[in-house]
């Protein structure tokens, strides 16, 4: 079995996508979308982290999270967030998609695919790097061609913050 290796830095910023198994396109949807926020407030309110940036694509989700002093458990938000969402998104009737024996022996549900990435930001130069790729991501997946087109993100609170303009 695969041996997986996680960088834990207590209080630190971390860069996580998530993506949907089978990349399914629900994430956007209007039954689904509010299942999401409501997950990750209840989960923010039981372990605290700052949210800095993050974008919602039909199939995946990019965040860049800032944790509490002291503290590098992001795996056990991440297991809340898609244990809860996938209870909640499948009693509102969402789609699940086909998985493997072996998935289903494990308790395992079609909803997102296993794991997670993460990266830890190192310094500013990887902060901005990544901050700059969540805000440019629907434009680099052409759901839209201009970066204030896209509704479904931390775009728009940068463009009130003074970071981006909004065209």
């Amino acid at each position: 079995m695969a041996e997986y290796r996680r960088y834990f830095v207590p209080g630190g910023t971390c860069f996580f996508t998530l993506v949907t198994q089978g990349r399914a396109g629900f994430l956007c949807h209007d039954a689904a979308r509010p299942i999401l926020g409501n997950v990750l407030r209840e989960c923010r309110a039981r372990w605290p982290f700052a949210t800095v940036a993050m974008v919602l694509l039909p199939d995946h989700l990019h965040t860049l999270w800032a944790l509490p002093e002291g503290d590098a458990g992001y795996p056990v938000r991440w297991a809340s967030i898609k244990k809860e969402f996938t209870k909640r998104w499948l009693a509102a009737g969402g789609c699940e998609q086909a998985i493997s024996d072996a998935r289903r022996a494990r308790r395992r549900r079609g909803v997102w695919q296993p794991r997670f990435w993460e990266h830890t930001i190192r310094d500013e130069v990887d902060f901005s790097d990544h901050f700059h790729y969540i805000h440019d991501n629907p434009v680099k997946h052409a759901v839209v061609p201009f970066p204030y087109q896209w509704p479904y993100w931390s775009f728009h609170r940068w463009v009130r913050a003074g970071v981006y303009t909004s065209d």
